[in-house]
Formats: structure tokens, C-alpha cells, sequence
């Protein structure tokens, strides 16, 4: 019966439910007119579509277990060394680094505007450098392993990856004077937007959402950011808001008639959990044990997956270029 019970709790606690159950069981609705209420109301948002997506795909004969198989291991995996590891990466960013903000906002329309502008710059500066430092890519890859879109791939992430972006975002956006209100307030928004835009073609075929999709990152161009395809490899670093990757050139709308592959470069077993969850942390370490002298060994870790000592790159940068160079003739 105990497992039962603990069985209950983490399905309720994955749909996050148990804030709606007891919004519905007082009967006090007025709550939705705050901001906990409202937040309580669309928590489960993201969980109730993976539900949907998958009932859709079964409906069109399309659903495979095995593309949300490593989306439910990753996600149990990480909620066990959750119950062990606690880090307190917001609080500490929060106490060390809001006393020395270069100035104070306040929980108001137009700051909320520019405190998303923000986030959107430390998202942007996370997401490039795990995209551009093998040692940050070995967290991340767990994200990009998958080789197949669905919205349950929001729920992969290696463990460490959590304290490693917060730590950076939770920092820039004290310095820039973001209030903590404020930042839990735009942190949900991004959230809930972050998961929806893992959406698959079983829910959503078209996702550039016409004139809208010039103006925001949509589903669309997260496919494209999730592709393995030269073209379209470290581009759409920015989760809502789209000006970061054009201010820095890294903005890629999808190609109709090019089909997206996903995943990542080298030769992987999607569907097995260790080698989605640790290989890229499996293959850094062999490359480092194997590198000539301490410069190349602490290279490895620094310098973009793909980097090689000899001089023979495979960056996502070098395979972009001569992709360019191959298809402009």
C-alpha cells in the first residue's frame, strides 16, 4: 500500500495537479485573479499535453513507447538524485549578487518587459556556452540526444545541468537589477513556454505560426534548433523572445523542404539510457585521457565538441561553414 501511495504522489507531482485539486475543493476561484492562482491553474499545461500528444500519435497509428522511453527514465533518474542533492544555486546568486545590482526594479508592467529582455540574455548566454564548451555540452547533450520531437524531451536534462544554467541566469539578471518576484514571475512564463515549444509534428505539423513567428521563437524554430542538419546546428539559442539570436546572428528560421534529422553528430543509441544520459561526459573523458600534454587535455574540456588536436575539426561551426560553401555553387 506505501508504494501505491508513493506511486499516487509522484503521478499527481508530475502533473502537477494537487494546486488545482485544492483551487477546486474550496471553491474559491477569485484566486485565479492573482498570480499564485494563476500559475497554480497552468501548472499542468505541459504534462496534460504530453498526454494528449501521445493519444494523438496512438490515434494516427504513429505512437512508438520507445520516443518518450528515455524522457520517463531521465525524468525519474532525476527526481531520485533529487531527494539526495540539494543546491541552492537561486538563493546563493540571489544573496551574493542582488546587493550589487546596478540598479532596483519594481514588480511593474514595463519592468517585467525589460526584466524578459534580460532573461532572455542570460538564457541566451547559458544556451550558447552549452552549446560551445564541450564540458557545459556534456550536461546539455542530454537534452539533444533524442532523435525524434515530442514535448516529453523537455523533461531531459542531465541533473547538474538545473544548477549550471540558473546559476548563470539567477546571476546576470541580479546584476541587471531583476527583482526576485519579478524573476520567479518571467522564470514560470519561461518555463511553461519553454515546454510547449518541444511540441512534435503527432501535435502540431505546422509550427511557424505565420507573421507571429517573426516576432517570437516558436516550436518551428526549437525543431531547428534540436536538428543535427549543418545548416541548422547551434542556431535559435533564445526560448520566447527572438532578439538575442538576431542581435548575434544565430537566428535560423526552418526550411520547409529540408527535412529536420535530429539528435546529435556522433553515432548514438537513442534508446539506451546510459549512453543518452553519460556518453558525452564517457566520450570527453577518453578524449582528455588520449590528448598530448595539459594544454590539449584542458582544451578538450574548453573548446567546442568537435575540437580536435590535430587540427581536423568537426565543430557545428566548421560543418555550417562548409555546408554554406558547398550549396553556394
Amino acid at each position: 500500500m506505501e508504494i501505491l501511495e508513493v506511486l499516487k504522489n509522484e503521478i499527481v507531482g508530475f502533473f502537477s495537479v494537487q494546486g488545482l485539486i485544492d483551487l477546486i475543493n474550496s471553491g474559491n476561484y477569485s484566486a485565479l485573479a492573482t498570480w499564485d492562482g494563476l500559475t497554480t491553474a497552468l501548472a499542468p499545461l505541459v504534462p496534460f499535453i504530453v498526454v494528449i500528444e501521445m493519444v494523438m500519435a496512438l490515434l494516427r497509428h504513429r505512437l512508438r513507447f520507445t520516443e518518450y522511453k528515455i524522457s520517463f527514465f531521465t525524468y525519474v533518474f532525476n527526481r531520485i538524485i533529487g531527494r539526495f542533492i540539494s543546491i541552492g544555486v537561486m538563493g546563493f546568486c540571489i544573496g551574493f549578487f542582488q546587493p550589487l545590482a546596478i540598479f532596483k526594479t519594481s514588480v511593474t508592467w514595463y519592468w517585467f518587459i525589460y526584466g524578459y529582455i534580460v532573461w532572455e540574455f542570460s538564457h541566451f548566454i547559458y544556451h550558447y556556452l552549452a552549446h560551445k564548451v564541450r564540458l557545459f555540452w556534456c550536461l546539455h547533450s542530454t537534452h539533444h540526444a533524442q532523435e525524434q520531437m515530442n514535448i516529453a524531451v523537455t523533461y531531459n536534462h542531465f541533473f547538474l545541468e538545473a544548477p549550471y544554467a540558473d546559476f548563470i541566469r539567477t546571476s546576470v539578471c541580479m546584476l541587471l537589477g531583476v527583482s526576485p518576484p519579478m524573476l520567479f514571475m518571467i522564470m514560470f512564463v519561461d518555463g511553461t513556454w519553454g515546454g510547449f515549444i518541444h511540441v512534435g509534428e503527432n501535435f502540431m505539423k505546422d509550427a511557424r505560426f505565420g507573421f507571429l513567428g517573426n516576432l517570437i521563437l516558436t516550436p518551428s524554430h526549437h525543431r531547428v534548433h534540436h536538428a543535427r542538419n549543418p545548416l541548422y546546428m547551434d542556431t535559435n539559442f533564445c526560448n520566447l523572445l527572438n532578439i538575442w539570436d538576431r542581435v548575434f546572428k544565430t537566428y535560423q528560421p526552418e526550411i520547409p523542404k529540408m527535412q529536420i534529422e535530429y539528435g546529435i553528430t556522433r553515432e548514438i543509441k537513442a534508446g539506451n539510457f546510459f549512453d543518452v544520459y553519460f556518453g558525452e561526459i564517457y566520450f570527453l573523458v577518453k578524449d582528455v585521457i588520449a590528448a598530448p600534454g595539459l594544454k590539449n587535455k584542458l582544451l578538450y574540456v574548453i573548446m567546442p565538441p568537435g575540437w580536435h588536436h590535430s587540427g581536423e575539426h568537426k565543430t557545428a561551426g566548421v560543418m555550417r561553414k562548409a555546408y554554406l560553401k558547398d550549396n553556394s555553387k
